[in-house]
């Protein structure tokens, strides 16, 4: 028998002996996604679904073809506790990868207990953990309408919550655009759709890391 036929011989062995993945597993391979656990900033609020940043972020993950899908759960006036009551059912129903959690706006509006927002996101992060997931954890700030300490805490406990469980921050992402004209809506709260694209690259600096 010639070397060649010997080579294909050798060749044709392998191929058929080594397991083959079906057109299921490929798929499924492949397939991955993105819960995102947020409030009205995050669900749109006043502005076209479209044009919010979470779609903007869906939109930019189909163009560069990451196989990834967007499952926003994001609720209008959302606190922690709700998150923290909702988060293990959207795991075991979507089984995402990331987790993105941008919450405690609410929570810090109503001068909520900093330790129960903390103890909140606790809970959500383990859980988000435990189920195999990364979790992007979006830091938030408000007006010191319950005092300038308050304030402090608020926004000192995402770091603390980055640090403590080791996830990736991503610094307030409204920060360059509460006070620039027309980057924010009547009420003051809720960012414009001129503002999303702007919100929708704060994250994706940060996310673009895990999804590569």
């Amino acid at each position: 028998m010639s070397r060649y036929l010997v080579s294909l011989v050798i060749c044709l062995f392998i191929n058929l002996s080594l397991p083959h993945a079906s057109a299921g597993e490929n798929s499924q391979l492949q397939q991955q996604s993105i819960l995102i656990m947020g409030d009205s900033i995050s669900a749109g609020f006043g502005i076209d679904k479209a044009d919010g940043w979470v779609a903007l972020l869906a939109n930019k993950l189909d163009s560069l073809s990451t196989h990834y899908d967007i499952i926003n759960a994001s609720i209008s006036g959302e606190t922690t506790s709700g998150g923290a009551n909702r988060i293990k059912k959207l795991l075991a129903q979507h089984h995402p990868n990331i987790v993105v959690i941008e919450l405690g706006g609410n929570d810090g509006l109503r001068g909520l207990p900093i330790s129960l927002m903390k103890q909140n996101f606790d809970h959500m992060i383990v859980q988000s953990k435990r189920a195999g997931a990364n979790v992007l954890l979006l830091a938030m700030q408000i007006p010191p309408n319950y005092g300038l300490g308050y304030s402090k805490l608020f926004a000192r406990q995402y770091q603390q919550l980055a640090d403590k469980h080791e996830i990736t921050l991503v610094p307030f992402f409204l920060e360059d655009i509460v006070t620039q004209d027309g980057m924010m809506q009547n009420d003051g709260i809720h960012p414009t759709a001129k503002a999303q694209p702007l919100m929708m690259e704060a994250v994706w600096n940060v996310l673009q890391h895990s999804v590569q």
